[in-house]
């Protein structure tokens, strides 16, 4: 790890390369197939989901399955240099946005998140071993992954030379990155805030049985707490339909919180980040119904309506907002763009569609 000018470079150097080449070219498949494989015979990796769920996805049968959807007749190169600005929370984003960038022809500067993160230094490490293969030298160019906090100055030069810049982050970060001089011609591609919420059949939780009710609970577990409520798809708000949400609810939450007692390891700050949360809520709202705590596992809050705007809202660590309805327009009032995806269990899609 070279550290320059409090830049810490985790894979390659300071020189930059600017080349492009063309979509799925045949050497970088190879080398994603590569690094599953080192990530999958790492025994320290093994131990963190979203590091084998990251491995899993750059396998090659499921690249070969981008390729196959890409394909065309047409001459197509990358753009050139692209500067990913990952975000802060999310361990492994940034691994998938440099996939991204190498596998559509670019060379790549990948702006780690400044946090500690032990997923981060596993992928970085399995990504060095690779490029040690002859092999894949010229690959070594297209990648570098830099770690800092604050260096706007680092992120200024980078913009300057960049031909594409991928911002993941707040609607704040993202203003002011922008607000950075690029070339004329530079293309920026803007991940901002977005929310998500799920809608629950109640009638159809009560016909499980615990086999089933396992597996669903291991979905959304997945989709929450292996990420703190962080991604833009983790459900924030649960929207419970049906005539049985009472006895729904009860059997949901307290399968979620046998599975969390057993698999969630709950940093400190869970647990006071939850707490005020809850406490600013009861200072603040005046649309409050119930709410419930199951331990410091999960902490939920029923909702009156949804006719306030809750979009500032950002829970997380297991702190769950709920609403009961058996009316969509109702919910059709609470969305707007920044929400981004609509989970479901107990419905047919077309229910959605219509």
């Amino acid at each position: 790890v070279l550290n320059l000018n409090n830049i810490k470079y985790l894979v390659g150097d300071e020189k930059i390369s600017k080349f492009s080449t063309v979509p799925y070219e045949k050497n970088i498949c190879n080398f994603l197939s590569e690094v599953s494989k080192n990530l999958f015979n790492n025994k320290a990796a093994i131990s963190y989901p979203d590091v084998i769920t990251f491995a899993f996805w750059c396998r090659k049968q499921n690249i070969e399955k981008y390729k196959s959807k890409f394909l065309s007749k047409d001459l197509r190169l990358g753009l050139g240099l692209t500067f990913h600005i990952t975000p802060s929370n999310i361990p492994t984003n940034f691994a998938y946005s440099l996939i991204f960038g190498l596998i559509t022809g670019n060379s790549n500067i990948v702006k780690v998140p400044s946090k500690e993160f032990k997923q981060i230094y596993l992928i970085c490490d399995a990504l060095n071993k690779v490029l040690l293969l002859k092999k894949f030298r010229n690959i070594k160019k297209m990648i570098k992954i830099v770690k800092y906090s604050t260096n706007d100055k680092f992120t200024q030069d980078i913009s300057k030379i960049s031909d594409a810049r991928l911002i993941w982050g707040g609607d704040e970060t993202i203003n002011k990155i922008r607000s950075f001089k690029t070339k004329e011609r530079t293309v920026d591609l803007a991940f901002a805030d977005r929310y998500s919420f799920s809608v629950i059949n109640s009638d159809e939780i009560m016909k499980l049985n615990q086999k089933q009710i396992s597996d669903l609970i291991t979905n959304f577990y997945n989709d929450t707490y292996l990420v703190d409520q962080n991604a833009c798809s983790s459900p924030r708000l649960v929207v419970w339909f049906g005539k049985k949400i009472k006895s729904a609810r009860e059997k949901f939450w307290k399968n979620l919180q046998k599975k969390i007692v057993n698999k969630y390891d709950m940093p400190e700050i869970a647990s006071i980040d939850k707490f005020n949360e809850l406490c600013k809520n009861i200072i603040e709202f005046s649309n409050i119904k119930q709410l419930e705590r199951y331990d410091n596992y999960i902490y939920t809050v029923m909702l009156k309506n949804l006719e306030k705007d809750h979009n500032n809202i950002k829970s997380k660590w297991g702190f769950f907002y709920e609403y009961e309805t058996n009316n969509l327009k109702k919910i059709s009032k609470y969305i707007n763009k920044k929400y981004q995806t609509l989970s479901y269990f107990g419905f047919k899609k077309d229910f959605f569609k219509d």
